[in-house]
Protein backbone atom coordinates (compact mmCIF):
# COMPACT_ATOMS: atom_id res chain seq x y z
CA UNK A 1 0.00 0.00 0.00
CA UNK A 2 1.31 3.32 -1.14
CA UNK A 3 1.96 6.24 1.85
CA UNK A 4 1.00 9.54 1.31
CA UNK A 5 4.48 11.96 1.70
CA UNK A 6 3.60 13.51 4.65
CA UNK A 7 3.81 17.39 5.41
CA UNK A 8 5.28 19.07 8.11
CA UNK A 9 2.73 19.58 10.22
CA UNK A 10 2.01 15.81 9.90
CA UNK A 11 5.34 14.61 10.18
CA UNK A 12 4.94 14.06 14.15
CA UNK A 13 2.13 11.39 13.12
CA UNK A 14 4.31 9.69 10.15
CA UNK A 15 7.07 8.95 12.87
CA UNK A 16 4.17 7.84 15.52
CA UNK A 17 5.24 4.37 14.60
CA UNK A 18 8.85 4.76 14.39
CA UNK A 19 9.26 6.07 17.52
CA UNK A 20 9.42 10.09 18.29
CA UNK A 21 12.29 10.01 20.04
CA UNK A 22 14.90 7.90 17.79
CA UNK A 23 13.95 9.46 14.66
CA UNK A 24 14.17 13.06 16.06
CA UNK A 25 17.48 12.26 17.45
CA UNK A 26 18.55 11.10 13.87
CA UNK A 27 16.65 14.03 11.82
CA UNK A 28 18.20 16.49 14.45
CA UNK A 29 22.14 15.56 14.54
CA UNK A 30 22.13 14.46 10.66
CA UNK A 31 23.30 10.95 11.07
CA UNK A 32 22.96 6.93 11.93
CA UNK A 33 25.34 7.76 14.36
CA UNK A 34 22.17 9.36 16.41
CA UNK A 35 21.04 6.29 17.19
CA UNK A 36 23.92 4.04 17.67
CA UNK A 37 24.32 4.05 21.24
CA UNK A 38 21.87 1.18 21.59
CA UNK A 39 20.81 -1.30 18.87
CA UNK A 40 17.52 -0.59 17.10
CA UNK A 41 15.65 -2.72 14.60
CA UNK A 42 13.13 -1.64 12.38
CA UNK A 43 10.38 -3.50 10.06
CA UNK A 44 8.60 -3.57 7.50
CA UNK A 45 5.21 -5.22 6.15
CA UNK A 46 2.85 -4.41 3.15
CA UNK A 47 0.62 -2.53 5.88
CA UNK A 48 3.16 -1.30 8.36
CA UNK A 49 6.11 0.47 6.80
CA UNK A 50 9.43 1.42 8.99
CA UNK A 51 8.07 0.23 12.58
CA UNK A 52 10.28 0.49 15.40
CA UNK A 53 10.52 -3.00 16.86
CA UNK A 54 12.38 -3.78 20.85
CA UNK A 55 15.78 -5.39 20.64
CA UNK A 56 15.89 -8.29 22.90
CA UNK A 57 18.92 -8.21 25.42
CA UNK A 58 21.67 -11.33 23.92
CA UNK A 59 21.94 -14.04 25.91
CA UNK A 60 25.41 -15.43 26.92
CA UNK A 61 26.15 -18.47 26.14
CA UNK A 62 29.14 -21.09 25.07
CA UNK A 63 30.41 -19.66 21.72
CA UNK A 64 28.75 -21.41 18.82
CA UNK A 65 25.66 -22.42 21.36
CA UNK A 66 22.78 -20.51 22.57
CA UNK A 67 22.29 -20.81 26.61
CA UNK A 68 20.17 -23.58 26.09
CA UNK A 69 22.77 -25.61 24.29
CA UNK A 70 20.98 -25.51 21.22
CA UNK A 71 22.77 -24.11 17.90
CA UNK A 72 21.77 -20.73 16.77
CA UNK A 73 19.93 -20.10 13.17
CA UNK A 74 22.39 -17.87 12.18
CA UNK A 75 26.02 -17.27 12.63
CA UNK A 76 27.75 -13.89 12.07
CA UNK A 77 31.39 -13.87 10.94
CA UNK A 78 32.77 -10.25 11.03
CA UNK A 79 36.74 -11.64 10.96
CA UNK A 80 35.84 -12.61 7.47
CA UNK A 81 34.90 -9.44 5.97
CA UNK A 82 33.62 -9.15 2.16
CA UNK A 83 33.72 -6.63 -0.59
CA UNK A 84 33.88 -3.02 0.41
CA UNK A 85 31.04 -0.62 -0.40
CA UNK A 86 30.74 2.17 -2.37
CA UNK A 87 27.51 3.05 -2.03
CA UNK A 88 23.81 3.43 -2.94
CA UNK A 89 21.96 5.40 -5.41
CA UNK A 90 19.47 5.86 -7.86
CA UNK A 91 19.19 7.57 -11.22
CA UNK A 92 18.69 11.22 -12.50
CA UNK A 93 16.27 11.93 -14.93
CA UNK A 94 14.49 14.98 -16.80
CA UNK A 95 10.81 13.36 -15.89
CA UNK A 96 12.12 12.78 -12.13
CA UNK A 97 12.42 16.48 -12.02
CA UNK A 98 9.51 16.86 -13.72
CA UNK A 99 7.41 15.18 -11.82
CA UNK A 100 8.95 16.74 -8.54
CA UNK A 101 8.68 19.85 -10.30
CA UNK A 102 4.80 19.58 -9.92
CA UNK A 103 4.76 18.58 -6.40
CA UNK A 104 3.90 21.41 -3.81
CA UNK A 105 7.59 22.94 -2.75
CA UNK A 106 7.54 21.85 0.99
CA UNK A 107 6.53 18.12 -0.19
CA UNK A 108 9.33 18.33 -2.85
CA UNK A 109 12.22 19.44 -0.08
CA UNK A 110 11.26 17.23 2.25
CA UNK A 111 11.41 14.22 -0.57
CA UNK A 112 14.98 15.40 -1.48
CA UNK A 113 16.16 16.23 1.77
CA UNK A 114 14.78 11.72 2.88
CA UNK A 115 16.67 11.17 -0.27
CA UNK A 116 20.13 12.36 -0.22
CA UNK A 117 20.27 14.31 2.88
CA UNK A 118 22.50 12.43 5.57
CA UNK A 119 20.55 10.91 8.75
CA UNK A 120 16.79 11.23 7.31
CA UNK A 121 16.40 8.53 4.82
CA UNK A 122 18.05 6.87 2.04
CA UNK A 123 21.57 8.59 2.33
CA UNK A 124 22.08 7.98 -1.24
CA UNK A 125 25.89 8.74 -1.84
CA UNK A 126 26.50 7.18 -5.47
CA UNK A 127 24.06 8.36 -8.07
CA UNK A 128 23.73 7.68 -11.97
CA UNK A 129 23.03 10.81 -14.62
CA UNK A 130 22.59 9.92 -18.56
CA UNK A 131 25.11 11.69 -21.05
CA UNK A 132 21.91 13.10 -23.02
CA UNK A 133 18.41 11.58 -23.72
CA UNK A 134 17.93 8.36 -21.24
CA UNK A 135 14.47 6.33 -21.91
CA UNK A 136 13.41 8.67 -19.29
CA UNK A 137 14.16 12.08 -21.35
CA UNK A 138 11.51 14.47 -22.26
CA UNK A 139 12.74 13.57 -25.82
CA UNK A 140 15.67 12.80 -28.01
CA UNK A 141 18.70 15.06 -27.79
CA UNK A 142 22.53 14.65 -28.25
CA UNK A 143 25.08 17.65 -26.34
CA UNK A 144 25.94 17.70 -30.50
CA UNK A 145 23.79 17.00 -33.15
CA UNK A 146 25.85 18.73 -35.92
CA UNK A 147 27.16 16.10 -38.51
CA UNK A 148 30.76 15.68 -38.76
CA UNK A 149 31.79 18.03 -35.99
CA UNK A 150 34.71 16.04 -35.05
CA UNK A 151 36.39 18.73 -33.07
CA UNK A 152 32.86 19.20 -30.79
CA UNK A 153 33.07 22.87 -31.60
CA UNK A 154 29.12 22.66 -31.26
CA UNK A 155 28.94 20.70 -28.06
CA UNK A 156 26.63 22.11 -25.47
CA UNK A 157 25.03 20.95 -22.40
CA UNK A 158 22.45 23.44 -22.31
CA UNK A 159 19.59 21.37 -22.39
CA UNK A 160 20.77 19.38 -18.82
CA UNK A 161 19.94 23.33 -16.92
CA UNK A 162 16.61 22.84 -17.75
CA UNK A 163 16.11 19.03 -16.24
CA UNK A 164 19.08 17.23 -14.98
CA UNK A 165 21.18 19.58 -13.70
CA UNK A 166 18.61 21.18 -11.07
CA UNK A 167 18.13 17.66 -9.77
CA UNK A 168 21.54 16.97 -9.48
CA UNK A 169 22.55 20.50 -7.72
CA UNK A 170 19.47 19.62 -5.04
CA UNK A 171 21.08 16.72 -4.24
CA UNK A 172 24.41 17.86 -4.17
CA UNK A 173 22.80 20.63 -1.47
CA UNK A 174 21.85 18.03 0.79
CA UNK A 175 24.79 15.56 -0.06
CA UNK A 176 28.37 17.67 -0.93
CA UNK A 177 30.31 14.67 -1.09
CA UNK A 178 27.62 12.89 -3.17
CA UNK A 179 29.40 10.88 -6.43
CA UNK A 180 27.98 10.83 -9.41
CA UNK A 181 28.54 8.54 -12.82
CA UNK A 182 27.54 8.92 -15.80
CA UNK A 183 26.66 7.05 -19.41
CA UNK A 184 25.19 7.62 -22.81
CA UNK A 185 22.08 5.94 -24.13
CA UNK A 186 22.90 6.79 -27.72
CA UNK A 187 25.72 8.77 -29.09
CA UNK A 188 25.13 11.29 -31.33
CA UNK A 189 23.37 10.37 -34.95
CA UNK A 190 25.79 10.81 -37.05
CA UNK A 191 28.07 8.87 -35.53
CA UNK A 192 25.81 6.14 -36.11
CA UNK A 193 25.62 3.63 -38.24
CA UNK A 194 21.68 3.96 -39.18
CA UNK A 195 21.75 7.94 -38.27
CA UNK A 196 19.01 7.57 -35.67
CA UNK A 197 19.07 7.81 -31.86
CA UNK A 198 17.07 4.45 -31.92
CA UNK A 199 17.78 0.60 -32.91
CA UNK A 200 14.20 -0.73 -33.22
CA UNK A 201 10.96 -0.08 -34.29
CA UNK A 202 8.41 1.01 -31.90
CA UNK A 203 6.47 -1.94 -30.44
CA UNK A 204 2.29 -1.95 -30.72
CA UNK A 205 0.89 0.63 -28.27
CA UNK A 206 4.15 2.59 -28.54
CA UNK A 207 4.35 6.24 -29.72
CA UNK A 208 6.17 6.03 -33.29
CA UNK A 209 9.75 6.51 -33.19
CA UNK A 210 10.32 7.33 -37.40
CA UNK A 211 12.98 4.59 -37.81
CA UNK A 212 12.91 3.37 -41.11
CA UNK A 213 13.29 -1.16 -41.67
CA UNK A 214 16.39 -0.24 -43.13
CA UNK A 215 17.53 1.38 -40.04
CA UNK A 216 16.75 -1.47 -37.78
CA UNK A 217 20.43 -2.38 -36.25
CA UNK A 218 20.10 -5.73 -34.26
CA UNK A 219 21.61 -7.44 -30.89
CA UNK A 220 25.29 -8.92 -32.11
CA UNK A 221 25.98 -5.50 -34.73
CA UNK A 222 28.07 -2.31 -34.07
CA UNK A 223 25.35 0.62 -34.24
CA UNK A 224 28.63 2.73 -33.97
CA UNK A 225 30.42 3.85 -37.10
CA UNK A 226 33.76 1.74 -36.58
CA UNK A 227 36.33 4.22 -37.78
CA UNK A 228 39.38 6.16 -35.67
CA UNK A 229 37.60 9.50 -36.74
CA UNK A 230 34.69 8.81 -35.09
CA UNK A 231 36.10 6.95 -32.25
CA UNK A 232 38.27 10.00 -31.37
CA UNK A 233 35.22 12.05 -31.71
CA UNK A 234 33.26 10.43 -29.26
CA UNK A 235 35.59 10.37 -26.82
CA UNK A 236 35.84 14.01 -27.34
CA UNK A 237 32.48 14.19 -26.26
CA UNK A 238 32.75 12.32 -23.25
CA UNK A 239 35.66 14.65 -22.40
CA UNK A 240 33.39 17.80 -23.50
CA UNK A 241 30.84 16.60 -21.05
CA UNK A 242 33.41 15.77 -17.97
CA UNK A 243 34.54 19.03 -18.19
CA UNK A 244 31.01 21.14 -18.88
CA UNK A 245 29.86 19.32 -15.94
CA UNK A 246 32.61 20.01 -13.99
CA UNK A 247 32.10 24.00 -14.57
CA UNK A 248 28.81 23.55 -13.78
CA UNK A 249 29.66 22.24 -10.26
CA UNK A 250 29.15 19.07 -10.71
CA UNK A 251 32.44 16.24 -10.90
CA UNK A 252 32.18 13.59 -12.62
CA UNK A 253 34.17 10.52 -10.93
CA UNK A 254 33.15 7.45 -13.84
CA UNK A 255 31.70 7.06 -17.20
CA UNK A 256 30.46 4.14 -18.74
CA UNK A 257 30.71 3.86 -22.45
CA UNK A 258 27.42 2.11 -23.09
CA UNK A 259 23.94 1.57 -21.71
CA UNK A 260 22.79 -1.88 -22.42
CA UNK A 261 25.43 -2.90 -25.21
CA UNK A 262 23.87 -5.73 -26.46
CA UNK A 263 19.81 -4.08 -26.28
CA UNK A 264 18.70 -2.89 -29.94
CA UNK A 265 15.50 -0.33 -28.34
CA UNK A 266 12.75 1.92 -29.67
CA UNK A 267 14.12 4.73 -27.23
CA UNK A 268 17.50 6.08 -27.28
CA UNK A 269 19.81 3.32 -27.86
CA UNK A 270 22.95 1.79 -29.32
CA UNK A 271 24.32 -1.55 -30.21
CA UNK A 272 28.04 -2.60 -29.88
CA UNK A 273 30.08 -5.83 -30.45
CA UNK A 274 31.93 -6.36 -27.48
CA UNK A 275 35.24 -6.00 -29.72
CA UNK A 276 33.35 -2.88 -30.93
CA UNK A 277 33.89 -1.69 -27.39
CA UNK A 278 37.59 -2.85 -27.04
CA UNK A 279 38.53 -0.48 -30.39
CA UNK A 280 36.76 2.16 -28.76
CA UNK A 281 38.31 1.78 -25.18
CA UNK A 282 41.51 3.18 -25.72
CA UNK A 283 40.75 6.62 -27.08
CA UNK A 284 37.91 7.15 -24.17
CA UNK A 285 40.78 6.10 -21.77
CA UNK A 286 42.88 8.42 -23.02
CA UNK A 287 40.50 11.28 -22.91
CA UNK A 288 39.37 10.19 -19.25
CA UNK A 289 42.85 10.26 -17.84
CA UNK A 290 42.90 13.71 -18.94
CA UNK A 291 40.20 14.80 -16.77
CA UNK A 292 40.85 12.38 -13.70
CA UNK A 293 37.14 10.16 -14.63
CA UNK A 294 37.65 6.88 -14.23
CA UNK A 295 36.61 3.99 -17.28
CA UNK A 296 33.90 1.01 -15.48
CA UNK A 297 33.04 -0.86 -18.42
CA UNK A 298 28.72 -1.37 -18.68
CA UNK A 299 26.42 -1.87 -18.29
CA UNK A 300 26.21 -5.31 -19.08
CA UNK A 301 22.70 -6.72 -19.24
CA UNK A 302 23.34 -10.28 -20.58
CA UNK A 303 23.64 -13.43 -18.61
CA UNK A 304 27.12 -14.10 -20.62
CA UNK A 305 30.38 -12.88 -18.89
CA UNK A 306 32.49 -13.32 -21.92
CA UNK A 307 30.49 -10.26 -23.65
CA UNK A 308 33.31 -8.40 -21.15
CA UNK A 309 35.96 -11.09 -21.45
CA UNK A 310 36.01 -10.70 -25.51
CA UNK A 311 35.77 -6.54 -25.14
CA UNK A 312 38.83 -6.56 -22.55
CA UNK A 313 40.89 -8.83 -24.87
CA UNK A 314 42.91 -6.41 -26.04
CA UNK A 315 45.72 -5.29 -23.08
CA UNK A 316 45.55 -1.63 -24.42
CA UNK A 317 41.33 -2.14 -23.66
CA UNK A 318 41.72 -3.95 -20.27
CA UNK A 319 44.59 -1.28 -19.06
CA UNK A 320 41.18 1.06 -19.39
CA UNK A 321 39.22 -0.51 -17.77
CA UNK A 322 38.53 -0.14 -13.81
CA UNK A 323 35.11 -1.44 -12.81
CA UNK A 324 32.20 -3.22 -14.27
CA UNK A 325 28.76 -2.10 -14.59
CA UNK A 326 25.75 -4.97 -14.53
CA UNK A 327 21.91 -4.63 -14.33
CA UNK A 328 18.72 -7.05 -15.66
CA UNK A 329 19.96 -10.59 -16.97
CA UNK A 330 23.44 -9.56 -16.59
CA UNK A 331 22.88 -10.52 -12.97
CA UNK A 332 23.31 -14.08 -14.29
CA UNK A 333 26.95 -13.08 -15.17
CA UNK A 334 28.09 -11.74 -11.75
CA UNK A 335 29.28 -15.13 -10.46
CA UNK A 336 31.95 -15.73 -13.06
CA UNK A 337 32.53 -11.97 -13.34
CA UNK A 338 33.78 -11.82 -9.98
CA UNK A 339 36.03 -14.93 -10.08
CA UNK A 340 37.16 -14.16 -13.33
CA UNK A 341 37.98 -10.45 -13.09
CA UNK A 342 38.33 -10.10 -9.29
CA UNK A 343 40.12 -7.00 -9.53
CA UNK A 344 37.86 -5.05 -11.04
CA UNK A 345 34.58 -3.50 -8.65
CA UNK A 346 31.38 -4.41 -10.07
CA UNK A 347 28.04 -2.34 -9.59
CA UNK A 348 24.44 -3.26 -10.22
CA UNK A 349 23.78 0.15 -12.06
CA UNK A 350 20.10 0.04 -12.35
CA UNK A 351 17.11 -2.05 -10.45
CA UNK A 352 14.57 -3.59 -12.49
CA UNK A 353 11.90 -0.73 -13.16
CA UNK A 354 8.91 -2.99 -12.19
CA UNK A 355 5.49 -2.25 -14.61
CA UNK A 356 4.47 0.84 -12.59
CA UNK A 357 2.00 -0.84 -10.25
CA UNK A 358 4.76 -0.05 -7.19
CA UNK A 359 3.16 -2.99 -5.37
CA UNK A 360 4.24 -5.35 -2.77
CA UNK A 361 4.83 -7.75 -5.20
CA UNK A 362 7.56 -6.21 -6.65
CA UNK A 363 9.04 -4.46 -3.53
CA UNK A 364 9.69 -8.34 -2.14
CA UNK A 365 11.32 -9.06 -5.85
CA UNK A 366 13.39 -5.69 -5.35
CA UNK A 367 14.85 -7.05 -1.84
CA UNK A 368 15.43 -10.37 -3.31
CA UNK A 369 17.28 -8.56 -6.45
CA UNK A 370 19.43 -6.29 -4.12
CA UNK A 371 20.36 -9.50 -1.93
CA UNK A 372 21.66 -11.20 -5.17
CA UNK A 373 23.83 -8.37 -6.07
CA UNK A 374 25.77 -8.35 -2.89
CA UNK A 375 25.63 -12.07 -2.56
CA UNK A 376 27.46 -12.13 -6.01
CA UNK A 377 30.08 -9.36 -4.85
CA UNK A 378 28.58 -6.45 -5.75
CA UNK A 379 30.20 -3.03 -4.39
CA UNK A 380 27.22 -0.57 -5.14
CA UNK A 381 23.70 -0.65 -5.90
CA UNK A 382 21.59 1.56 -7.59
CA UNK A 383 17.79 2.13 -7.82
CA UNK A 384 16.23 3.38 -11.39
CA UNK A 385 13.58 6.20 -11.03
CA UNK A 386 13.45 8.51 -8.38
CA UNK A 387 9.97 9.86 -8.90
CA UNK A 388 6.88 9.54 -11.54
CA UNK A 389 3.44 10.77 -12.08
CA UNK A 390 0.86 8.90 -11.19
CA UNK A 391 0.73 7.86 -14.39
CA UNK A 392 4.17 6.48 -14.49
CA UNK A 393 5.31 6.34 -18.01
CA UNK A 394 8.41 7.30 -20.38
CA UNK A 395 7.91 9.00 -23.24
CA UNK A 396 8.51 5.98 -25.21
CA UNK A 397 5.19 4.10 -23.63
CA UNK A 398 7.10 2.44 -21.28
CA UNK A 399 5.24 2.32 -17.40
CA UNK A 400 7.76 1.77 -14.34
CA UNK A 401 7.99 1.81 -10.94
CA UNK A 402 9.52 4.69 -8.68
CA UNK A 403 10.73 5.64 -5.00
CA UNK A 404 8.00 8.44 -5.04
CA UNK A 405 5.06 8.92 -7.05
CA UNK A 406 3.55 12.76 -7.74
CA UNK A 407 -0.09 13.79 -7.94
CA UNK A 408 -0.03 16.32 -10.46
CA UNK A 409 -3.59 17.34 -9.30
CA UNK A 410 -3.10 17.56 -5.99
CA UNK A 411 0.81 18.21 -5.73
CA UNK A 412 1.22 15.03 -3.07
CA UNK A 413 4.15 12.90 -2.62
CA UNK A 414 3.81 9.47 -2.34
CA UNK A 415 6.29 7.15 -0.50
CA UNK A 416 6.07 3.88 -2.61
CA UNK A 417 7.15 0.48 -1.02
CA UNK A 418 10.73 0.30 -2.82
CA UNK A 419 11.52 3.25 -1.05
CA UNK A 420 11.26 1.52 2.36
CA UNK A 421 13.19 -1.73 0.96
CA UNK A 422 16.14 0.20 -0.45
CA UNK A 423 16.28 2.58 2.86
CA UNK A 424 16.52 -0.93 5.59
CA UNK A 425 19.67 -1.39 3.72
CA UNK A 426 21.21 2.66 2.23
CA UNK A 427 19.76 3.62 5.38
CA UNK A 428 22.13 1.69 7.30
CA UNK A 429 25.24 0.75 5.63
CA UNK A 430 27.62 3.34 5.04
CA UNK A 431 30.31 3.78 2.29
CA UNK A 432 33.03 1.93 3.55
CA UNK A 433 31.09 -1.16 4.78
CA UNK A 434 32.69 -4.40 4.43
CA UNK A 435 30.35 -7.08 3.74
CA UNK A 436 30.53 -10.19 6.63
CA UNK A 437 29.94 -13.83 6.32
CA UNK A 438 27.22 -15.29 7.78
CA UNK A 439 26.48 -19.15 8.06
CA UNK A 440 23.11 -20.97 8.78
CA UNK A 441 22.73 -24.54 10.17
CA UNK A 442 19.48 -25.06 8.73
CA UNK A 443 19.52 -23.22 5.00
CA UNK A 444 18.33 -20.05 6.35
CA UNK A 445 20.20 -16.93 3.67
CA UNK A 446 17.51 -14.81 3.13
CA UNK A 447 19.92 -12.02 4.49
CA UNK A 448 22.75 -9.75 4.04
CA UNK A 449 25.22 -8.77 6.79
CA UNK A 450 27.90 -5.74 6.79
CA UNK A 451 30.18 -4.18 9.30
CA UNK A 452 30.13 -0.27 9.36
CA UNK A 453 33.52 1.33 9.10
CA UNK A 454 32.96 2.28 12.64
CA UNK A 455 32.75 -1.33 13.53
CA UNK A 456 28.52 -1.39 14.22
CA UNK A 457 27.21 -4.59 12.51
CA UNK A 458 24.12 -4.64 10.25
CA UNK A 459 21.83 -7.15 9.84
CA UNK A 460 18.82 -7.41 7.02
CA UNK A 461 16.44 -10.09 7.29
CA UNK A 462 13.41 -10.99 5.51
CA UNK A 463 10.69 -13.11 6.90
CA UNK A 464 8.88 -14.29 3.25
CA UNK A 465 6.39 -16.64 5.23
CA UNK A 466 3.01 -15.55 6.13
CA UNK A 467 3.53 -16.33 9.37
CA UNK A 468 5.84 -15.15 12.41
CA UNK A 469 9.16 -17.11 12.43
CA UNK A 470 11.36 -17.04 15.47
CA UNK A 471 14.97 -17.02 14.73
CA UNK A 472 18.36 -16.84 16.63
CA UNK A 473 21.31 -15.19 15.61
CA UNK A 474 24.53 -15.94 17.24
CA UNK A 475 26.88 -12.73 18.29
CA UNK A 476 30.31 -13.95 19.19
CA UNK A 477 29.66 -15.21 22.76
CA UNK A 478 25.98 -14.25 22.52
CA UNK A 479 22.74 -15.36 20.71
CA UNK A 480 20.11 -12.68 20.11
CA UNK A 481 16.57 -14.45 19.56
CA UNK A 482 13.96 -12.37 17.24
CA UNK A 483 10.56 -13.10 15.58
CA UNK A 484 10.20 -11.75 13.07
CA UNK A 485 6.85 -10.47 11.82
CA UNK A 486 5.06 -12.36 8.66
CA UNK A 487 6.07 -11.05 5.11
CA UNK A 488 8.16 -8.49 6.72
CA UNK A 489 11.61 -7.07 5.86
CA UNK A 490 13.71 -6.12 8.92
CA UNK A 491 17.56 -4.33 9.66
CA UNK A 492 19.16 -4.90 13.07
CA UNK A 493 21.97 -2.33 13.68
CA UNK A 494 23.96 -3.17 16.66
CA UNK A 495 26.63 -0.22 17.96
CA UNK A 496 30.42 -0.83 18.18
CA UNK A 497 31.41 -2.28 21.11
CA UNK A 498 28.04 -4.31 21.58
CA UNK A 499 28.62 -6.32 18.55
Amino acid sequence: MARPFPTDTDRRTMLKGVGVAALAALTSTGGRAAVAAVPTWVSTTKDAPWRMMTVPTPTPGIPGLTSAGELPDVFLNPSAPLQTISGFGAAFSELSWDALSQAAPAQREQALDLLFRRGAGLNLSLCRTPIGASDFARDWYSYNETPDDFAMKRFSIARDRTGLLPLIKAAQARRPDLKIWASPWSPPTWMKTNRHYAQAPARPGQPANGLRPDQIVREGKDGFIQEDRYFKAYARYFRSYVEAYGKAGVPISVVMPQNEFNSAQPFPSCCWTPEGLGRFLPHLGQEMDAVGTSVFLGTLERPNPELITRAIATPEAARVVKGLGVQWAGKGALAELHQHHAGLPIWATEQECGDGKNDWRYARYAWNLMRTYFDQGAEAYMYWNIALPKNPISTWGWRQNSLFTVDPATGVITTNHEFHILRHASGFVEPGARRITTMSVNGYENLLAFRNADGGLVLIIQNDLSEPTSMRIALGARTLAITLPADSLNTISIPAGQA
